[in-house]
């Protein structure tokens, strides 16, 4: 029996379907809003090289520095989970293992951005003291 159909009509309901578009705008967005962030983590890094404990304490006490370190802290975590949740989801065929990997790399990055936000409060409230 011939196939009368046209190749648009083969390929109509094939394909991803708009499945991976949040994803890709999750990327995007984080990207974006990394970029200056990252900037000034770096400005912040150098400046805070030639400074000791205390001064360092001090600057993240700050509010506004506390919550760009804040900010940039969850927002990579977020990045990364999303750059590696693509990577595994590509290279990884196995479902049973896809899923573990994924589970894992949710509760990594949630872990230690949870544990990374909470230093950086314990620190910015506390003020430096023990």
């Amino acid at each position: 029996m011939a196939d009368f159909r046209t190749p648009f009509s083969r390929a109509q309901g094939l394909g991803a379907a708009g499945h991976g578009v949040g994803h890709w705008i999750t990327e995007r967005v984080t990207s974006i809003a990394l970029i200056p962030l990252v900037l000034w983590g770096v400005f912040a890094v150098l400046r805070l090289a030639r400074s000791d404990y205390d001064m360092a304490v001090a600057w993240l006490a700050s509010p506004i520095n506390a919550v760009l370190l804040s900010l940039l802290t969850v927002i990579s975590f977020m990045h990364m989970n999303s750059g590696m949740r693509v990577v595994i989801e590509d290279y990884i065929h196995r479902k049973i293992t896809k899923a573990g990997l994924l589970l894992l790399n949710l509760f990594v990055c949630a872990l230690f951005g949870a544990l990374a936000l909470f230093s950086i409060l314990k620190v910015a409230l506390s003020g430096g003291a023990y």
